[in-house]
């Protein structure tokens, strides 16, 4: 089983709230701005991680694999 490891960079998340609609088990917004509850991903919920990387308007989501 591969570790998946999240993280956000304040500094480009423009606060789109995307990533936590998404997935809210392992995002959400603190003060306009997007955090990590779990920085490491559970195996169930690492497709709906990339997909909300993927969207991630200003790209300010980061996966480690």
């Amino acid at each position: 089983m591969k570790i998946m490891k999240v993280k956000i960079d304040p500094d480009l998340c423009t606060g789109d709230e995307i990533c936590v609609q998404m997935c809210p088990e392992v995002f959400e917004m603190k003060d306009d701005k997007a955090i990590v509850l779990q920085e490491e991903v559970p195996q169930d919920l690492q497709d709906s991680v990339r997909e909300a990387t993927d969207s991630c308007p200003s790209e300010a989501i980061i996966i480690e694999e």
